[in-house]
């Protein structure tokens, strides 16, 4: 008796670990310790960040990296079993769907900045490209001064849109905006000649050349409008969970293990169509692997 009474007061001073652990949880680790199910928001054609294969799989870079955040996350609920749920997003509704509680963790091609950390938190920062835009050689179109007048695509809900929106209103272009739904709609906007260029991060640009009909009609503008750091996304003031999530993203870096799973999606042949996208690690990202950063200021990555 004397026993079991030390050790509920061991128990109630929190100095030996019992199932009551699991009502100390809050936030989204509360949500799927009780719910066994964690939801992943994915994109449909952010090739190589997360796509559908020619299998309807959903793969890629950042999926890759998403799956060892769910494996720390079962690590840290004891849940060996735990359920991954797909859901599909877009870039316009990929913030609403984490904000709202829908999606646990987005994992795509999402940039980080100020104005969305207001909204939704990034863990650390997995990729770091630059805004440009893609056209037909045919048109020589350079610089964003040869695209006055003309009708130019960018996908609905991203940060590309938003800012050769406000260019074009600076410098008085008179250019026609289309906003796609998605990147393949956007780049088949160029690829039939709705528009004459194609504004967007150029990552994704050059996966879209590489796995056209023919890559050697388009040439991507040297000119970069900014910089631009991708993030894995998850709700705001969530401290517990980002922490495991953090983790989990540095202990990729710090491990190595990163270089692999780059290499796999930006030097080899990826699915569906077995084409290498051939692009290095950029010396932004390799100071982000040695410094693991979540800023969304682009004066840290230059």
């Amino acid at each position: 008796m004397r026993r079991l009474t030390a050790l509920a007061a061991l128990a109630a001073a929190g100095l030996i670990a019992g199932p009551a652990a699991a009502q100390d949880l809050t936030g989204t680790l509360k949500k799927i310790k009780e719910t066994g199910v964690i939801t992943i928001g994915h994109r449909e054609s952010s090739v190589p960040f997360s796509y559908y294969d020619d299998k309807q799989n959903v793969v890629g870079y950042a999926m890759d990296l998403c799956m060892r955040i769910v494996d720390a996350v079962k690590s840290e609920l004891k849940l060996p079993k735990l359920e991954v749920r797909l859901n599909p997003v877009t870039s316009a509704t990929r913030i609403p769907l984490i904000a709202n509680g829908t999606t646990d963790l987005e994992c795509g091609s999402t940039t980080n900045n100020l104005e969305r950390q207001k909204q939704v938190a990034f863990t650390i920062t997995h990729f770091v490209t630059a805004n440009r835009f893609v056209s037909k050689k045919s048109a020589s179109l350079k610089t964003v001064d040869d695209l006055k007048g003309k009708t130019v695509a960018s996908t609905s809900g991203t940060t590309n849109i938003k800012q050769i929106t406000e260019i074009n209103a600076q410098k008085n272009l008179g250019m026609n905006i289309l906003a796609a739904n998605d990147h393949a709609d956007a780049f088949l906007m160029v690829e039939t000649g709705r528009a004459a260029a194609f504004v967007m991060d150029d990552i994704l640009l050059y996966s879209l050349v590489a796995t056209s009909k023919n890559p050697g009609d388009y040439v991507i503008s040297a000119d970069a409008l900014s910089v631009e750091p991708y993030g894995i996304m998850l709700r705001r003031d969530d401290p517990a969970f980002k922490k495991v999530v953090d983790n989990a993203m540095i202990a990729t870096y710090k491990s190595g293990a990163i270089n692999a799973i780059y290499e796999k999606w930006f030097l080899k042949p990826i699915p569906p169509r077995g084409i290498n996208l051939n692009v290095p690690m950029s010396d932004a990202f390799k100071k982000v692997i040695a410094h693991p950063t979540d800023s969304g200021d682009p004066k840290v990555y230059m």
